[in-house]
């Protein structure tokens, strides 16, 4: 075969594309890969919610504990967990109060942390409602407490 010959059929065939079948194989291959992958990664984004709501709780229940040590009482259910950022106004004054947190941290769902003093399941109880931000639940939507 003659060189021109052959370069002409090799520029003929490099610019003819994909065929409407190539097209079809692989969308579906995409669409198959993404309905096995997409239920997965959302999982752990909802395990990585509860894991931080889990922290948060041993995180406020630490600062709890040193505003007992330094105050000799948690704070009352009125002051609730605001006392660990700002110095109570009403109730007792602690007397030896300092800043436990910069600031007070929302679940991963948006709302705030829930504080119990007397405590239900301990003698105080810090704790979010899940998802569902709403008592109770399983899975996800269970309560996230720091007597778990």
């Amino acid at each position: 075969m003659p060189p021109t010959l052959r370069s002409h059929l090799h520029r003929r065939r490099a610019g003819r594309g994909f065929t409407l079948i190539e097209l079809m194989v692989v969308l579906v291959i995409i669409g198959v890969l993404a309905a096995l992958i997409v239920p997965n990664v959302l999982d752990r984004a909802d395990d990585a919610r509860v894991t931080a709501a889990r922290t948060d709780v041993n995180n406020l229940m630490q600062a709890l504990k040193l505003y007992k040590l330094d105050n000799q009482r948690f704070p009352t259910a009125e002051q609730g967990l605001e006392a660990l950022v700002r110095k109570p106004t009403v109730g007792t004054i602690p007397n030896n109060w300092k800043p436990y947190l910069d600031k007070l941290p929302n679940d991963p769902w948006g709302r705030p942390y829930q504080y119990v003093n007397p405590g239900v399941k301990s003698e105080i109880d810090v704790f979010s409602y899940g998802a569902d931000g709403q008592t109770g639940g399983d899975g996800n939507n269970a309560d996230i407490g720091s007597w778990q």
